[in-house]
């Protein structure tokens, strides 16, 4: 009878025996180690239970394939993280002068955006964040409260017709998109950022401390993890890992947070901070630099390993208050406001401004700090204009203005952040509000 085993099959005797001789070379390994590390009696004992032959010999081996496998593992986590990264850039390259196309823009501009959901606070709302997914919304306010919600049940909750009042007078609902309301700050929550990975928030807030929550436990009312500072915290941003925050306080030193240890790394030479309050802090998508802005008139490129100043941009905006930053997908460029009421996108690899956004701020001077974004695709830059109450947009490449959308605040709107996956955006006033904003086309009437 013909043993041979047909190409694609079984061979489940061969697989018994190498599944045998892998576990006595683990006993033997395990007996060596033993009388290696000094337990003679214990070694002697397994050796004879086991019934090992030839008797093994002291070896130190064990440890040195354990070694070898946990660095390997560590390796492999740390690829998987900066793979997805990677992948995330490749899907979608964003704004790129190298090697754009003359392809029609397919996403919608501002101007077609309907308001879908509101949220109110007891006071002035100043921070939101999206996370990685786009499906989770957080906001922050100066009542000290941060509320979570969910972009599916807002989008639900619109399509079936009901209205959009403010959440604090709604009925109680199992489907209500405010699914988490946190309270643990003293002051001010005046910063969100969400983990790229893990299902935590990170907070910042005017009574000097930046909190941890785990939003998706349902039994979430407090942070787990607090780290105290020694002044009041303006914003954060995580590295893409998750393993590393960089905080911007009202002091002008910048801090770089070891996330599981708490420990906190500031730059040695005093010539690389600002000389004024921090505005802004944002890591770049590839997490080898970060950029950072201030009441000074300028913002700063740093190096994410040696936590090092590598470029400064004094002046950058009529030596007028930098806002907010925000990289490229491709970290390539990098866009600013100010209180000049502009909007700039800067090459980084020349460090010169390549395109000027104007025609903001038209009916009075700025008086209040708001940031820019680019939609999902990095096609438009939204901006908010103080006087109007209205949102500016504008094609990214050619700084062309796209249609006025008004988005009934009441008061300044203070921020504005965008899904990093769909046409969808949220704004957040003085008037106590967050609205969240999409193209109703595209997520179905």
């Amino acid at each position: 009878m013909d043993s041979t085993v047909a190409p694609g099959t079984l061979n489940i005797p061969q697989i018994i025996r190498s599944e045998t001789r892998l576990r006595e070379t683990t006993y033997r390994l395990i007996i060596s180690q033993l009388f290696y590390d000094g337990h003679q009696q214990l070694a002697v004992s397994l050796s004879n239970l086991l019934q090992t032959s030839p008797p093994c010999p002291p070896s130190d081996r064990l440890t040195h394939i354990v070694r070898l496998g946990l660095k390997a593992d560590e390796e492999l986590e740390q690829a998987q993280k900066s793979s997805i990264v990677v992948a995330e850039n490749v899907q979608d390259i964003g704004l790129d002068f190298d090697y754009q196309s003359d392809s029609p823009i397919t996403s919608p501009d501002a101007g077609s955006y309907e308001t879908f959901y509101v949220t109110a606070h007891k006071a002035p709302c100043r921070a939101a964040a999206f996370d990685a997914t786009g499906s989770i919304i957080a906001t922050g306010s100066v009542d000290a409260s941060i509320k979570i919600l969910d972009v599916d049940r807002m989008l639900i909750k619109n399509s079936f017709g009901l209205d959009y009042a403010p959440s604090s007078i709604e009925p109680a609902m199992d489907n209500h998109p405010v699914i988490r309301t946190l309270y643990d700050h003293a002051d001010e929550v005046t910063c969100l950022d969400f983990h790229p990975f893990d299902p935590i928030l990170a907070s910042g807030s005017r009574d000097y401390t930046i909190k941890f929550f785990e939003y998706a436990k349902s039994t979430t009312k407090k942070s787990f993890r607090t780290i105290k500072e020694v002044d009041q915290i303006r914003c954060l941003s995580f590295h893409p890992s998750g393993d590393w925050l960089i905080v911007g306080t009202q002091h002008p030193v910048t801090r770089l947070y070891d996330v599981e240890t708490g420990r906190c790394f500031v730059s040695t030479q005093p010539q690389d901070q600002h000389t004024k309050a921090i505005t802004c802090v944002k890591w770049a998508p590839n997490g080898k630099q970060f950029a950072t802005s201030s009441k000074d008139g300028s913002f700063k490129i740093w190096d994410g390993v040696t936590n090092r100043c590598i470029n400064t941009f004094d002046g950058a905006h009529n030596s007028e208050e930098v806002c907010s930053v925000a990289f490229t997908k491709n970290s390539k460029y990098l866009l600013t406001s100010g209180k000049d009421s502009q909007v700039r996108l800067w090459e980084l690899s020349t460090a010169r401004c390549l395109i000027h956004y104007t025609g903001a701020g038209t009916l009075a001077k700025q008086e209040h700090r708001a940031t820019c974004v680019f939609n999902h695709t990095e096609d438009y830059i939204l901006y908010p204009d103080e006087k109007a109450t209205s949102l500016c947009c504008w094609n990214s490449r050619n700084a062309e203005r796209q249609r006025l959308l008004g988005l009934g605040h009441n008061a300044p709107v203070k921020c504005i952040v965008h899904s990093p996956t769909a046409p969808a955006f949220v704004t957040c006033s003085d008037d106590h509000r967050a609205r969240f904003w999409c193209k109703r086309t595209l997520f179905g009437d």
